[in-house]
């Protein structure tokens, strides 16, 4: 492998030291269309090959801009797709490292065909094998799917593009006005990126992310060793109710959550942990959001939102997919209301819903402050599927907040009466033992003690095993 190009520098300090091995280094163009010569494409602009990542075997392309810009011609989408082939067989991990102008325009059809070429390989490869794609310069129109068909997207902050349509190409928009391509827009708005940073620290969270990640979907969740106390005792998880991505760090062995689409839908929080060494993938409701010093910097409601489910249920697919167990964090009292929201949240709700119903990994659901109406039925309830379902002691569980159950159900009849009928209503149908009574709560636990619960929940449900309705697959 050439040691000058930024392409395969960029795959020397993602896998692990001198573990590289190219394949297909003298692959270039076919095409002499337009001035085109065959060694002016030195690895047709992609090199390709396999290595490890913390010893687990992966498969990188790596897309070389010094090369005709980086773009896709019929060689070198084969290279890809070959790729893919070998990584189907192997049953190992795809990462694409993107910097390409796109479509080769002087390969005309042979180039749009290599696209689609790709395109069908990372669809059959979806659920079957994890996809990654790190884009560190540019990646726009037909390009932009490539990330858009993989699992988890990282992006370089500065100067990589994403996009469909240029921002200059949007009616009304220039790009000084909304740069409409680039990392805050794609990971903020529109919630394709995972991970935004300097490309360092991108190649650095790939290969953190690897490590939770199993290799294939027969794998099973990835387990190491654990070095943490399985009983550790956690007094300020109950302060956490409000920023769950602290309350999952605080519950991961070795406090270590790494959390995805953070800048994205922040009323949800989903990532990856280890428990007692075994890959966890876990969903929270969020109403705060605190900075580096642990002070509340964002007020959120405990709402569901069209983003916050969609990003919740695509996130559940995977851990599905992949045999990841499921834990959950429920703190929600209804649907975010604005007209924006109403457009979708029903369609959203009903995706998370069914994502939940629909994943057989181990599900565990905590409540851990509000659990209220139909939005904490979404949330990985018993109802839909959770095989065990804990909560903290003085969480609410029920139809709606006490005050608006004694308004409704006792309507004119004073505010003496309704402060009574209130507390009565929250004694008698909100708390965690009135739920418990009814079956609804497996377990009440002190919020300290949770950690420890978790564990040995997910280690009792370790052979865990549910069949369906025999189907192709659902249509929500």
């Amino acid at each position: 492998m050439s040691t000058t190009s930024k392409a395969s520098q960029r795959i020397a300090a993602l896998l692990d030291d001198n573990s590289f091995v190219e394949i297909g280094a003298l692959v270039s163009a076919r095409a002499t269309d337009f001035n085109m010569k065959p060694n002016e494409t030195p690895s047709d602009g992609c090199i390709t090959g396999y290595g490890v990542i913390g010893g687990k075997p992966v498969y990188v392309y790596s897309q070389d801009a010094s090369v005709m810009n980086g773009t896709i011609g019929e060689m070198h989408a084969k290279k890809i797709s070959n790729l893919y082939d070998l990584a189907m067989k192997t049953g190992s991990p795809v990462i694409g490292l993107i910097d390409s102008a796109g479509l080769r325009l002087q390969e005309s059809t042979d180039a749009l065909n290599a696209f689609g070429e790709i395109y069908m390989k990372q669809a059959n490869a979806s659920g079957v094998i994890p996809q990654i794609t790190a884009i560190l310069g540019a990646c726009g129109g037909g390009l932009a799917l490539f990330p858009t068909l993989t699992d988890f997207t990282f992006m370089e902050e500065k100067n990589a593009k994403l996009f469909v349509n240029a921002p200059n190409a949007l009616d009304g928009n220039v790009i000084t006005k909304c740069d409409s391509s680039s990392a805050a827009f794609q990971s903020e708005e529109s919630g394709i990126v995972d991970v935004v940073a300097d490309e360092a620290t991108v190649l650095s969270k790939i290969r953190d992310l690897v490590a939770f990640l199993p290799a294939n979907n027969s794998e099973g969740s990835d387990i190491v060793e654990c070095t943490d106390d399985l009983n550790r005792v956690n007094a300020e998880l109950a302060n956490c109710v409000g920023d769950t991505s602290i309350a999952l760090s605080i519950l991961a062995d070795n406090n270590d959550f790494f959390e995805v689409k953070a800048n994205y839908a922040k009323d949800m929080v989903v990532g990856f942990m280890k428990l007692d060494g075994v890959t966890v993938g876990a969903v929270a409701n969020r109403s705060e959001v605190c900075d580096e010093e642990g002070k509340v910097a964002e007020k959120l409601d405990a709402v569901l939102s069209k983003q916050g489910c969609e990003k919740a249920a695509d996130f559940v697919n995977f851990c599905d997919a992949f045999d990841i167990p499921v834990l959950t964090l429920t703190n929600v009292k209804g649907y975010k209301a604005t007209m924006c929201s109403e457009k979708g949240i029903a369609k959203a709700a009903a995706k998370l819903t069914y994502a939940f119903a629909n994943a057989t990994v181990p599900k565990v659901n905590v409540v851990i402050g509000k659990a209220l109406g139909t939005a904490a039925i979404a949330m990985n309830s018993k109802a839909i599927g959770a095989d065990i379902t804990m909560a903290w002691p003085n969480v609410e569980i029920g139809t709606m907040e006490s005050k608006l159950a004694a308004k409704i159900m006792y309507e004119g009849q004073g505010a003496e009466v309704i402060n009574e009928k209130a507390a009565e209503y929250e004694a008698l149908q909100l708390s965690a033992v009135s739920a418990a009574r009814r079956g609804y709560v497996d377990q009440i636990v002190e919020a300290a003690d949770t950690r420890k619960y978790v564990i040995g929940a997910f280690e009792m449900l370790f052979t865990k095993s549910e069949d369906r309705p025999a189907k192709k697959h659902g249509t929500v």
